[in-house]
């Protein structure tokens, strides 16, 4: 009886250690992804908080989808680190007042394939590298880097597509003044089914952009 209970608690203490440092691990994975943000940030001002609304968002997403939490957590760190390909664009391209020329978008259109290459090399962040490689990707086949369509887009970078366009709408940019969030979630339906996963484009509009 003694030894089962001795057992019992050391099962339990494991249990608690292990929680203690996974929830460690986050935590110093966040901080990294953090200061990734940063630096991008430093390059591209107009990207100021665009990171982490983009992670909020899709993280609101997943979890009307039901995502698990380990889920949740990965699609919300993809969002913190989705533009961090941006840091290698010149940044007279990245902040231009203007119309890109072809060859300056074709320059633009390297930064999720310039981020995957990043996050794979890195063991502590490559779990979330195809993510951010395809969240350009559109359900129609017309969006880069390799022109895929619907569900052979990963689900979580569909989400996230979502969540980067409606909080790109919805800010100033350098081009451009920011749309009203009506504006913004006519613009993303009347895509739906073209830019984005029809589905997800419901649930989106349904339980998340009409209350932010």
């Amino acid at each position: 009886m003694e030894f089962t209970y001795v057992k019992s608690r050391f099962q339990e203490e494991i249990e608690i250690q292990k929680d203690k440092y996974d929830k460690l691990q986050l935590n110093v994975l966040k901080d990294m992804i953090v200061s990734l943000t940063g630096l991008l940030e430093i390059h591209d001002t107009y990207t100021i908080n665009h990171s982490q609304n983009v992670a909020d968002i899709a993280k609101k997403i997943a979890i009307e989808m039901n995502f698990s939490k380990a889920r949740v957590v990965q699609i919300y760190y993809a969002g913190l680190v989705h533009d961090i390909g941006k840091a290698l664009i010149p940044i007279e391209i990245i902040n231009k007042n203007g119309k890109l020329t072809t060859a300056e978008y074709k320059i633009v259109k390297e930064h999720p394939g310039n981020a995957y290459k990043a996050l794979i090399n890195a063991e502590a962040l490559n779990f979330i590298a195809r993510i951010v490689l395809e969240h350009h990707e559109r359900w129609d086949g017309q969006g880069y880097p390799n022109a895929i369509t619907g569900e052979e887009i990963c689900i979580e970078s569909r989400i996230l597509a979502l969540a980067d366009s409606y909080d790109a709408m919805t800010s100033d940019r350098p081009y451009r003044k920011a749309f009203s969030k009506k504006e913004a979630i006519a613009e993303i339906n009347k895509n739906a089914g073209k830019q984005f996963d029809p589905n997800i484009t419901r649930i989106a509009i349904e339980k998340v952009f009409n209350f932010l």
